[in-house]
C-alpha cells in the first residue's frame, strides 16, 4: 500500500519533465530519487500502457478494415464520400452565425445598391428630359431641322441613312458644288 502511495506521489509531482535537449544528468538524478520498488512499479505500468496502446491500434485497424468493407458493399466510393463531406461542410458553414450575418449584410448592401442605381437612372432620365425641353436644345433642334430641309428638300422626316446621303449628294450636284467621293470603307 505504501508503494502505491509513493507511486501516485511520483506521478502527480509538479516537477517539470526534462526536455530532450536538456542535460541527461538531470534525468538520471530524477530516477535516483525513486526507490527500486517505485521504479519497478513504473516499469510494469509502462509495459501495461504500451500493451494497451498496441491493442487499441490493432482494434482500430480492424475497425477501419470493417468500415471499408461495409462501404464497398454499399457502393460508397471516395468521390461520393468527398461530395458528402463537402455538402456537410457547406451545411455547417451556412448554419454558422457569421455566415448568416454576412449573408444578411450582403443582401442589405445589394438592396441598397439596387435602390441607388434605380435612383441614379431616374435622375439621369429626368436630366435628359430637362435638357431636351431646354430652350438651347430646342434651338439646336430647329437649326438641325432647317439644315436637313435645306439639304434634303421636303422629304418626310425619318428616312434612313442611305436616303440622307443620296439627298445630300443630289442637293450638292444641283448647287454646282463638287461632292467628295467616299467609299464604303470611308464611312
Amino acid at each position: 500500500m505504501d508503494a502505491s502511495k509513493s507511486l501516485w506521489r511520483g506521478l502527480l509531482r509538479t516537477d517539470t519533465v526534462p526536455e530532450e535537449a536538456e542535460d541527461a544528468a538531470a534525468t538520471i538524478s530524477a530516477t535516483e530519487t525513486l526507490s527500486e520498488e517505485e521504479q519497478e512499479e513504473l516499469r510494469r505500468e509502462l509495459a501495461k500502457v504500451e500493451e494497451e496502446i498496441q491493442t487499441l491500434s490493432q482494434v482500430l485497424a480492424a475497425k477501419e478494415k470493417h468500415l471499408a468493407e461495409i462501404k464497398r458493399k454499399l457502393g460508397i466510393n471516395s468521390l461520393q464520400e468527398l461530395k458528402q463531406n463537402i455538402a456537410k461542410g457547406w451545411q455547417d458553414v451556412t448554419a454558422t452565425s457569421a455566415y448568416k450575418k454576412t449573408s444578411e449584410t450582403l443582401s442589405q448592401a445589394g438592396q441598397k445598391a439596387s435602390a441607388a442605381f434605380s435612383s441614379v437612372g431616374s435622375v439621369i432620365t429626368k436630366k435628359l428630359e430637362d435638357v431636351k425641353n431646354s430652350p438651347t436644345f430646342k434651338s439646336f433642334e430647329e437649326k438641325v431641322e432647317n439644315l436637313k430641309s435645306k439639304v434634303g428638300g421636303t422629304k418626310p422626316a425619318g428616312g434612313d441613312f442611305g436616303e440622307v446621303l443620296n439627298s445630300t449628294a443630289n442637293a450638292s450636284a444641283t448647287s454646282g458644288e463638287p461632292v467628295p467621293e467616299q467609299t464604303q470603307e470611308g464611312l
